[in-house]
């Protein structure tokens, strides 16, 4: 499949450039292949370079903003005399923690990826429109997704948030949560289920909250848990299993504390607590105990290295107010 996609650069008669993707679909840490086609035009021209950019949309406190999260050289400078026609093949390298925009070859609602090539000439740079990029999800990521659609979640929405997640090591200045509503038997205990990818060369750190329903005359409120796989284990988990496994303590440990009027951050005891939320998925230091996923012997298989599910004891989502905008 080729995707292609015209700009003009500089007014009339000046250069104009083609980027001709092989294929747009790719996943995390795989690469874009293609090339960029530029063809003279009426009179000699410096190009002072070519660069490629991986945007995408991301949510702030001050409103959406196009981000620029990867760059890379095509070439330098070099003199495109006029009608010659230069190609430029690529190899665009996808960050492993690019956020996933399509599943079973659907646009999640919410999300905006594209390649944007920048021409630079006489040191004013060219920022053509963006040639739309599909990245699907890995195998442990597609498993757990769908292990959610087997229970009967329903995808809400998908977004990017500014900001940083606690506890994991991550490069982008911004995370993604895909939000799902809860099927009929967790309804009454969970308004909806927010899921974090934070993927690497060996395997994915998974990041759940489960924003949970007050009772009578108790406010709601969000616990997290939060586990890895390697890519290597991803097939050979039963994870509809596993996902029910956490889901459930999540709902059981809501149904515990409101009989036991453990709101507000204080666990019931013998159960740990969970924290406050702060807006946008920022964490708020809880009081009570770390609770942890009680997961049956063998579920799992040996992949999930320990399921904390409890309280944030510190911020879980940090806005580290990092990051370049692109207006």
């Amino acid at each position: 499949m080729v995707f292609k996609k015209m700009m003009r650069a500089f007014g009339v008669g000046g250069p104009t450039v083609d980027t001709v993707l092989a294929n747009p679909n790719t996943r995390p840490g795989l690469a874009l292949e293609g090339q960029v086609q530029i063809a003279g035009g009426d009179h000699d021209v410096a190009i002072d370079g070519v660069v490629l950019g991986l945007v995408t949309r991301v949510e702030s406190e001050h409103g959406d903003s196009f981000v620029e999260f990867h760059r890379l050289p095509v070439a330098g400078a070099f003199k495109l005399s006029k009608g010659e026609q230069r190609d430029l093949p690529f190899s665009f390298p996808v960050p492993w923690e690019t956020p996933i925009t399509d599943v079973y070859g659907q646009r999640l609602r919410g999300m905006t990826m594209g390649l944007r090539t920048e021409l630079a000439v006489a040191k004013a740079v060219d920022k053509g429109d963006l040639d739309e990029v599909a990245v699907h999800p890995l195998p442990a990521q597609e498993r757990i997704l769908d292990a959610f659609a087997r229970l009967g979640f329903r995808f809400k929405s998908a977004d990017l948030e500014r900001g940083a997640i606690y506890g994991v090591r991550t490069t982008l200045p911004f995370y993604q949560e895909i939000e799902f509503y809860p099927p009929p038997q967790y309804a009454g205990a969970i308004n909806e289920v927010e899921v974090t990818f934070i993927a690497d060369p060996q395997g994915v750190e998974v990041v759940l909250e489960f924003d949970k329903r007050g009772g009578f005359l108790a406010p709601g409120h969000d616990s997290y848990g939060r586990f890895r796989v390697s890519h290597s284990d991803a097939d050979t988990t039963d994870w509809a299993a596993v996902v029910e496994q956490w889901v459930s303590e999540a709902a059981g440990r809501y149904q515990g504390m409101r009989a036991a009027g453990g709101f507000g951050g204080h666990g019931a005891p013998g159960h740990g607590g969970y924290g406050h939320a702060g807006h946008h998925g920022h964490y708020r230091r809880g009081h009570g105990g770390m609770g942890m996923g009680a997961m049956a012997a063998g579920v799992a298989g040996g992949v999930v290295g320990g399921m904390i599910l409890g309280e944030a004891m510190e911020e879980v989502f940090e806005d580290d107010g990092g990051g370049s905008e692109e207006e």
